[in-house]
Parts: C-alpha cells; sequence; structure tokens
C-alpha cells in the first residue's frame, strides 16, 4: 500500500510540472518559468502576502487556501500536495491556527518550515473551551504584525542569502508602511466614542486589535468550531449589546452570520458589514492585501460604532 501511495505522488507531483492551476483551481508553480526563484508556500493568503512583500521579484508566492477560505477548519485536498511538492520553503501562522497542516508539512520533510508568529506578544483566550490558549490573531495588530515581517525576512535570508540586502530593503519599507497604518488606525479609531467601544463580532479573532485600540471584545465564540455559538453563548452576547445600547454588531467575512442575526432581531442593533481577519477579498474586493484588510477593518468598526441609528 505505501509502495502504491509513493508511485501515485509521484505521478501528481510530475504531472504538476506541467500545469499552471490545480483542479481546485488554486494556482502552482512552473518550475521551468519560475527559473531561479525561491518558491514560497504559506498557509493562507494574508501570510502570502506578506511574504510576497518581502521576497518582492526575487520569490513566487502561493497561498494553500483561496481568498474567502475558512482556515480553521480547512481540509488539505490531493492538489495541496502537488503545491507542496513545489516549495522551497514553508510559512505558516502557527499557535495551534493550522493543526490541519501537520499531516501535509509531514509529506515535504526536506522543505524548510517556517512559523511566522514567533515572538510575538501572545493574547490568550478569555475563557470558553479554549481558555488559556494563545489567541492564534496576531496579525491583527499593526505592532505584532511588524514581528511576522521580521520573521520572514530572517527565513528568506536563511534560505536565499544571496538577495539578502533585497529582502532587507523590502522588509525596511514594509515595516514603515505597517507603521503609517498603525498611526492612522489609532487616530482614527480613537474618535469612536467612549461609550461605544464595544467590539462584538462572531469569533475572538480581534483581540490583538482591541487590546492595541482601547477597544472592548465582545463575541459569540473563541475559535471558529462546531462548540461555538451555544444558546448561552448567544444570550450572554444579547444581554451585553442590550445593556450597552451597542449600535452595530459584526461578522466575519468567512462566517455565516445566523447566530449574529438572532442578536441583532433580539437588540435592534445593526448588522455591520463584514469583518475580513482569516483571510484576504479577492483582487476586486475590499481588503485584496494585509494592509488593506488591516485599513478596511478598521473603517467598518468606525462607520459601525459611530452609527446612531
Amino acid at each position: 500500500m505505501k509502495k502504491g501511495l509513493f508511485i501515485l505522488g509521484s505521478v501528481i507531483i510530475i504531472l504538476a510540472g506541467w500545469l499552471i492551476f490545480s483542479d481546485d483551481g488554486n494556482q502552482t508553480v512552473n518550475k521551468e518559468e519560475s527559473n531561479d526563484k525561491l518558491v514560497a508556500l504559506s498557509t493562507f493568503t494574508i501570510i502570502a502576502d506578506m511574504v510576497a512583500e518581502v521576497g518582492g521579484d526575487k520569490i513566487e508566492s502561493m497561498s494553500l487556501t483561496k481568498p474567502g477560505a475558512e482556515i480553521h477548519g480547512y481540509e488539505t485536498t490531493p492538489s495541496d500536495l502537488v503545491r507542496a511538492s513545489q516549495a522551497d520553503i514553508f510559512f505558516e501562522n502557527g499557535m495551534n491556527l493550522e493543526l490541519w497542516a501537520d499531516k501535509l508539512r509531514a509529506n515535504i520533510p526536506d522543505v524548510p518550515s517556517y512559523v511566522v508568529s514567533e515572538g510575538v506578544e501572545v493574547a490568550s483566550i478569555a475563557e470558553g473551551d479554549y481558555e488559556g490558549l494563545p489567541n492564534p490573531h496576531a496579525w491583527m495588530s499593526p505592532e505584532q504584525g511588524k514581528r511576522y515581517i521580521e520573521n520572514i525576512r530572517q527565513a528568506l535570508v536563511q534560505e536565499a542569502p544571496e538577495h539578502a540586502e533585497y529582502f532587507n530593503a523590502n522588509a525596511a519599507a514594509y515595516t514603515e508602511r505597517l507603521t503609517a497604518v498603525d498611526t492612522r488606525l489609532r487616530e482614527s479609531l480613537s474618535e469612536i466614542p467612549d461609550n461605544n467601544r464595544f467590539l462584538v463580532t462572531c469569533e475572538g479573532a480581534f483581540t490583538y486589535l482591541a487590546n492595541d485600540y482601547n477597544l472592548k471584545e465582545v463575541y459569540l465564540w473563541a475559535i471558529n468550531d462546531e462548540s461555538g455559538g451555544s444558546p448561552r453563548d448567544v444570550a450572554d452576547v444579547i444581554d451585553v449589546v442590550r445593556e450597552n445600547q451597542i449600535p452595530t454588531v459584526f461578522c466575519e467575512s468567512t462566517v455565516e452570520p445566523r447566530l449574529q442575526m438572532e442578536v441583532v432581531q433580539s437588540t435592534g442593533a445593526t448588522l455591520g458589514k463584514p469583518l475580513y481577519v482569516d483571510s484576504l477579498s479577492p483582487d476586486d474586493g475590499p481588503a485584496p492585501n494585509y494592509i488593506g484588510l488591516l485599513e478596511h477593518t478598521a473603517d467598518t468598526i468606525i462607520e459601525g460604532l459611530t452609527n446612531t441609528q
């Protein structure tokens, strides 16, 4: 059986050299066309975008998941093995976010793997089944996002030292842009009235952003999974929204807002525009890159929480 699986895997890998797109629409790399570029594979779109910014035209950056995909419970496909087999370097977030990547990584033992969240100031999940575990969404803080950039820079320099100066310059420029975004977000979010500084979401994915900008985080579930959003969870959020007369509640772009609509119907609050956190939008959407995601999220929160109905 193992020999058969090895032969099947070899055939898939050989076929990958002829493909530009895999069977599920995810991009693959033609090795002949990429030439001397370092092929970087990331677990999801936000990391892939960061890697592309630091790597520039010296790398080919791919994401396992497509824009709009739910990453917590993602299930790997045969075409993911194709992309993994093409990679020269593998990036993941860590902090228990992509447990599904463990099996995939085991199939590419010769591909160096890097965790981009190494060294961030970890915020723990405050309650529920995951209490005490690290909240994995550290990229939602521009300050912590800088740590991601530095980790990516170090990894690319390690794997392609001949381009070190180029990677260093790109990382420095990208960090400056993120600092500017942080300043803008701080100034903009400070305009939200004190009595409206409640960020009510479906998933507790905004802890880092809330901590940075002095918002009070309320959510239906801590991490996207089947145990989230119990009747008790929904009732607790309804109580908070009613008591504090919160004008707008939100849900993430990758989540069906069915339970949040129960909060809306019970309180008279408005359902705000979708917040982007786990995935970028398509290129023609409101969050086509990491910095755009942060800016769009801040603008959406401000619009919702300054809504006087």
